[in-house]
């Protein structure tokens, strides 16, 4: 568990506001502070109150009080026009974020922050602790727990909303509850609920982003035999005969488009698309055109198929020349001389690469790599850019994507592959279902095995054990993120 450092030094104080409010502060009392600027008429609450309010939901929670960070948040992101080049405004955001476990931005506000107050010694203590937090994520509840006590919190108020659904109340009173019976296990989660033949139906969203797929798969694996009685516990959404779907305000169907097919390699398809009900939001937004598209494609042929197969999606003004099909269709052509892939399939799908090693002297990490595999291609290709969304995306559910690093000198090249190989199984054997791994890379320098750890102390643990007694003089840690640390499990004298 994070602690907390003490109270943030030389805060603001409004002239306008009783001097009992500066008073609260130094008492501890911040509960008051809320209740007096909250108090006032939303009016009379400028942008430095706010800032103030801000200060006081932070000094109020303590970890694990994602609810009051995350107020934190909302208030200083609503002054951020005002205060951005101030020190106090960067430095209560990184606090909240900080606590919110997204270290990687939290930082980027503390040296913001010390860009205005260089040498403050509070800031400078947060950096550090950023930064030792993004080389080794391990001091957050890690998913596996987040999981039981996500579906714990299931099992507790399922029974109300079988009866929201049976009374065929929806809409967000449903998703809200939902929502919260489900908050333990994830920061964020897109679902789907509903009846099915006496059933009800759970349906776990990716929202097209493959890695996400790994952390959805370990939840449904994850049910209770409780949950099963009642519950129909799907990842991604399920094809739909003659579907219709409302959104922004029109209804439009599978029947409605037309879709030309373009083949690509590795049996993806690039889809071109003609909706005429369409056009006008299409004109209007966008995004939100394709997004409602997206939406109706994963229900023409299921989105873990629409992950897998579709390379590419134009939605079109006009129709196009050559031969066509009604999107309703689209699932039968795919099947012609595709499977239908599942969630678990999906993540057992690994893909080849090659790269061409770094010739600079001081290459960074990963870059001396000429080949490897993986089932996760985000998370690598996330690395490789610099991105931490995925990452972050991980952290918040205390879920951890790495990978172990070990010279390769010494170790003839045949046995290579083996070597990674027999550290999968091993570390595999020691910790069980605490990970899973996703491929692996070899280098000019170095071997990589990739993984995601649901208990990263754990897999650790087990790696450590694993190391010792292994052909390799030295092997260390590293999370998917470009500017982070390593942690070194094992090194032998020389």
């Amino acid at each position: 568990m994070k602690q907390k450092p003490e109270n943030e030094t030389n805060p603001r104080t409004p002239s306008h506001l009783p001097e009992a409010l500066e008073q609260w502060h130094e008492d501890g009392q911040f509960q008051n502070i809320i209740d007096a600027i909250e108090a006032l008429p939303r009016e009379q609450q400028t942008p430095e109150l706010i800032s103030q309010l801000a200060r006081a939901y932070n000094n109020l929670a303590e970890p694990g009080d994602r609810h009051l960070f995350k107020k934190a948040v909302e208030l200083l992101e609503s002054v951020e026009k005002e205060y951005a080049g101030e020190h106090d405004w960067n430095y209560r955001m990184g606090y909240a974020l900080y606590y919110l476990d997204q270290e990687s931005k939290a930082r980027y506000y503390f040296e913001k922050a010390l860009e205005y107050r260089p040498g403050d010694e509070d800031t400078l203590e947060m950096i550090s602790l950023c930064q030792k937090v993004l080389a080794l994520p391990n001091a957050m509840k890690p998913f596996c727990e987040r999981v039981k006590e996500g579906w714990q919190s299931f099992l507790e108020g399922e029974w109300k909303l079988r009866q929201m659904l049976d009374a065929k109340q929806g809409g967000e009173p449903v998703a809200d509850l939902c929502h919260q019976l489900l908050s333990p296990a994830f920061a964020g989660l897109y679902f789907e609920v509903g009846c099915n033949g006496g059933r009800y139906d759970l349906i776990l969203s990716p929202e097209g982003d493959k890695s996400r797929i790994f952390k959805l798969l370990y939840f449904m694996e994850h049910a209770p035999k409780e949950v099963h009685e009642n519950w129909n516990i799907l990842v991604g959404r399920q094809p739909a005969n003659g579907f219709v779907l409302r959104m922004y305000d029109r209804d439009i169907g599978t029947e409605d488009a037309r879709v030309w097919v373009e083949e690509l390699d590795d049996k993806q398809i690039g889809l071109s698309i003609y909706c005429e009900k369409l056009l006008p939001l299409l004109k209007e937004n966008e995004n939100q055109a394709y997004g409602l598209m997206s939406v109706l494609l994963d229900q023409a042929i299921g989105e873990i198929p629409a992950i897998r197969y579709v390379g590419y999606m134009d939605l079109l003004e006009t129709p196009q020349e050559g031969e066509d099909i009604c999107l309703a269709d689209l699932l039968e052509y795919i099947k012609k001389d595709r499977e239908i892939v599942t969630a678990d399939q999906m993540c057992q799908w690994y893909s080849a690469y090659e790269m061409k090693p770094s010739e600079e002297e001081g290459w960074d990490l990963r870059e001396d790599v000429y080949a490897g595999v993986t089932t996760c291609i985000p998370v690598v290709s996330a690395y490789y850019r610099g991105d931490d969304g995925i990452m972050e995306d991980f952290h918040q559910d205390g879920a951890v994507p790495g990978f172990f690093y070990y010279p390769l000198d010494g170790i003839p090249r045949n046995q290579i592959l083996d070597l990674r190989d027999k550290l999968e199984q091993e570390i595999s054997g020691k910790c069980g279902d605490a990970v899973v791994f996703t491929g692996g890379a070899t280098g000019t320098e170095c071997g990589y095995l990739d993984f995601i750890a649901w208990d990263l102390t754990a897999v650790l643990n087990a790696a450590v054990e694993v190391f010792r007694n292994l052909p390799v003089k030295e092997a260390l840690f590293h999370t998917f993120r470009r500017n982070a640390g390593s942690i070194r499990i094992k090194k032998e004298e020389a």
